[in-house]
This record gives structure tokens, C-alpha cells and sequence, in this order.
């Protein structure tokens, strides 16, 4: 047995001696900056001004919807003694919708959504959705651009409650934050691509060009779920412009990050602390979880068109296809009860505020073709994920995060990890859940991210 424990030893200190420092890692692809994804014909019309964008519920989308709400054919009832085990809870549909027909207030939630300036302008062809909130400073403090990138099924809505604290003013730092939170391309009321081809990494490029667009050259970046993803791709491909990464989803998809957890479940004390442990393993457990609640991801990554067409024609399909992810992406412990737990972490206002934010401008199908859009040959060859990031990097780990991943693991890809935050609360949906803690552990980061540029001599910070 002794010999058995040395020889896994061995095997795990190998393996990142192996990635970090002998393995040679594939060269960056080149990028078409100026790849066009909107309609030839506007080559030669394109308009690149800023101009300035409001949430507008209109009065025949508001019927429109009801109507489709009202004219809903009734749930099966759910199975005896069972919540969320097979999907959202049948049992509570007809609650949900009857608060999204007669309860919430369309007028007050389009008023609430616009609160923050935001804006349009057209990046590569595509007109591109933004917030942007820039505070008022008193002399002496500084402000720098944080890119804020969603995912999915979130949106920039993930973000209203967290952008007064990141856009807070305080004494105890020399540094404000301005805020840029954009729709993704597809998403939200960003326009889609025209043809095949965008995904993270061109999604990327479009990210740095709309930063580019508003005048900063180098900025920082925060990403959950496909945030994350982009985010990464950011660091990776533009490693000059990201002064600092931060995320609340560390998630590589090296042929390593996978390895190295399978070969440490010899004994995975022996390498992981004990929250580590109690995260990652048993493995059958894990990716028993990861069978259950990734179908949806198949499905969008073959056929995105088909489930797309069920969505956009029903609103009351869309409602639960999302608030089931919310239920077992936020705490999956919760999928016993009745309501998924819902109502724990989340208002029914920010739920449905998300849910119109893909049912206004029409966008659930464009935008979960981005899983069929990453998760393809093509875009998989490029092996983004095998380039390590020389960029500052924080980590912010919820304890209910279901795609967790070691900090060990992570770090093939950000071998400069300032920190790691564990946290013994939250979900996947954290700017959304804990708006202050989330915040207050991204302004955290770009202070030592400040400090790390300073002290390794990065010319031109800002």
C-alpha cells in the first residue's frame, strides 16, 4: 500500500511539472480582428457611433404575451413526494405564470431596467447592447474599466444589483471602477451573427473591440459561466489589453484539468485540502451529477434550432426551461423541494426581469447556439484552453458551484493565481445571489491586480 501511495505521489507531481514546464503547448491562433458577422450588404453602411439604448416593453408584446400566458395548456400533475428531481416542479407552473400575466409590473420592471445608461453600437457587423455606469470621482482617485461578461441562461440583469457596489467610492482605495457590462452577441438585445463561426473565442475579439471602441486599450475582466469561458479567451488571446482576470467560474477544459482529479482519486487527501476533497469526490458522484444536469447542454450544442423554436413560441416553456437552471445551478441541495428553493436566493421580480430580457427582443434561439457554436471541431482545435495566462488571475469559489474545479487543477491555465476566495454560501449565479459579496471580492482583486502590474513593471497600466 506504501509503495502504491508513493507511486501516486510520483505520478500527481509529474503530471504538472509536466503541462506547466516541459509539455509544449500549441501556438495562439490567429485572429481576424475585423471579422465581419452582420450583412454584407452593410459593409459600407456601418455605423460606428454610440448611441444611446432603453428597455422598451411594448404595449403589443406585453398582449402578445399574455395572451400566449393565458392560453397555456395545463401541466400534468407532478409525481407524489417529488420537487425538482424531474425538472421544474409540474405543481408550480400555474403560480409562475399567473404572476408573470397579472402580477408583474411590466411599466415599473422596463423603468427598473433602465436605471443604468446603456447604449448601442455596431462591433464587426453586429449592433452590440452595453451598460455602462461611470461614477463621479473626487480628485486623486482613479478610474479604471471593468468588462462584466454573463452567461447563460443569465444576462446583464445578473448584474443590477452588484454594479452600485463596484461603482462605489471609498476612502480606502485610490481607484473607482467604471462598468461596462455588455449582452453577449445573440443575447439579449445584441444582434446575432448572420453565419456559422461565433463562438467564445470570436466572441472575444468582439468583447475587446467594443473596448476598444470606448476608448480603452487595456482594461480588466470579471466572467461567470460563458463569461468565464470568453473571459479566459480574452486573457489568452489579448493577454497585452486584460490587466487582471477575475472569475467566479475557474474552469479549464485542458486534457489535464481532467487527468490529474482521476488519478488523485488513488487517495484525494493526499493532494486536496479538505473542501477540495468534499467538492470534487466521490467522482462517480460528480460526473453522475454532471449526467443528470447537462442534458440541455447536448441539446444546445447539436441542435440549438429545435429546442430554440419550442422556446420562442411559448413563453410558459421558456419559464420553466430557466427557472429550472436557476433552482439547480444556484443549490442543487434544494431539488427535493417543492418550489426547487427558488424563493431562497431569488425574487420573483429577478427571475422574470432575466426571463423578459430574452423574451423581448427574441433571443433565447440565437443565444444558446453558442453551445453548438464552441463545442464543435472547428472551434475545439484551436485548443485556447492549453495556452497558459500570464495575466493576473483572482479566484471567487461558491460553495454550490456545480462545475467546480481545484485551484490546483486551474492553475495549468492561470499559473498566476493572486488568490483564491472560498466561500461557504452561494451558487452559480453569484453577482445575481450575493451582489455584495461578489462585489466587494472583484474590487478586492483589482486593488492587488494594481499592485502585481506595478511591482512586474506592465508599462502603461492604464
Amino acid at each position: 500500500m506504501g509503495r502504491l501511495i508513493i507511486l501516486a505521489l510520483i505520478t500527481i507531481v509529474a503530471i504538472p511539472v509536466y503541462y506547466l514546464y516541459l509539455k509544449s503547448h500549441p501556438p495562439l491562433p490567429k485572429f481576424d480582428v475585423n471579422e465581419w458577422w452582420g450583412p454584407e450588404e452593410m459593409k459600407t453602411k456601418q455605423d460606428i457611433s454610440i448611441k444611446p439604448f432603453a428597455v422598451n416593453f411594448s404595449k403589443v408584446m406585453i398582449e402578445d404575451l399574455r395572451k400566449r400566458l393565458k392560453n397555456h395548456r395545463p401541466s400534468p400533475p407532478p409525481l407524489e413526494g417529488v420537487g425538482y428531481e424531474y425538472g421544474f416542479n409540474s405543481g408550480q407552473t400555474e403560480g409562475w405564470i399567473r404572476y408573470w400575466t397579472e402580477e408583474y409590473a411590466f411599466s415599473e420592471r422596463e423603468k427598473y431596467l433602465n436605471q443604468f445608461p446603456q447604449y448601442k453600437t455596431n462591433i464587426q457587423g453586429l449592433d452590440i447592447h452595453f451598460i455602462r455606469v461611470k461614477p463621479k470621482v473626487p480628485q486623486g482617485v482613479e478610474t479604471v474599466p471593468l468588462l462584466l461578461i454573463h452567461g447563460w441562461p443569465g444576462s446583464v440583469r445578473e448584474f443590477y444589483e452588484a454594479i452600485p457596489y463596484l461603482t462605489s467610492i471609498s476612502d480606502a482605495r485610490d481607484f473607482a471602477i467604471e462598468v461596462i457590462a455588455p449582452s453577449l452577441v445573440g443575447f439579449g438585445f445584441s444582434d446575432a451573427a448572420v453565419r456559422p463561426g461565433m463562438g467564445t473565442a470570436q466572441m472575444a475579439v468582439v468583447m475587446r473591440n467594443l473596448m476598444r471602441r470606448l476608448g480603452f486599450e487595456k482594461f480588466y475582466v470579471q466572467g461567470g459561466d460563458w463569461g468565464s469561458v470568453i473571459g479566459a479567451h480574452l486573457a489568452t488571446i489579448f493577454s497585452e489589453d486584460v490587466l487582471g482576470y477575475h472569475t467566479n467560474l475557474p474552469l479549464s477544459w485542458a486534457p489535464s484539468t481532467f487527468l490529474l482529479p482521476l488519478i488523485a482519486s488513488i487517495y484525494p487527501p493526499l493532494f486536496f485540502k479538505p473542501q477540495e476533497v468534499e467538492r470534487m469526490y466521490p467522482l462517480t458522484e460528480f460526473y453522475s451529477m454532471l449526467t443528470e444536469e447537462m442534458g440541455y447542454f447536448h441539446l444546445h450544442a447539436t441542435k440549438p434550432d429545435t429546442i430554440g423554436k419550442a422556446l420562442t413560441d411559448s413563453p410558459s416553456g421558456l419559464l420553466v426551461y430557466i427557472l429550472q437552471m436557476f433552482s439547480t445551478w444556484t443549490c442543487r441541495e434544494d431539488v427535493s423541494r417543492p418550489d426547487g428553493g427558488l424563493g431562497l436566493h431569488h425574487t420573483k421580480e429577478q427571475l422574470i426581469d432575466n426571463i423578459m430580457l430574452y423574451w423581448a427582443p427574441n433571443s433565447i434561439n440565437t443565444a444558446i447556439r453558442l453551445y453548438a457554436e464552441s463545442f464543435n471541431k472547428t472551434h475545439l482545435n484551436l485548443r485556447l484552453d492549453e495556452i497558459p495566462v500570464q495575466t493576473p488571475t483572482w479566484l471567487l469559489q461558491s460553495k454550490y458551484e456545480p462545475l467546480y474545479q481545484s485551484p490546483l487543477v486551474t492553475r495549468f491555465k492561470f499559473p498566476n493565481v493572486l488568490n483564491v476566495t472560498v466561500l461557504d454560501k452561494g451558487g452559480h449565479f453569484l453577482s445575481l445571489e450575493l451582489p455584495e459579496v461578489f462585489s466587494e471580492d472583484v474590487l478586492n482583486a483589482i486593488g492587488e491586480f494594481r499592485k502585481w502590474n506595478k511591482k512586474n513593471a506592465v508599462k502603461n497600466e492604464l
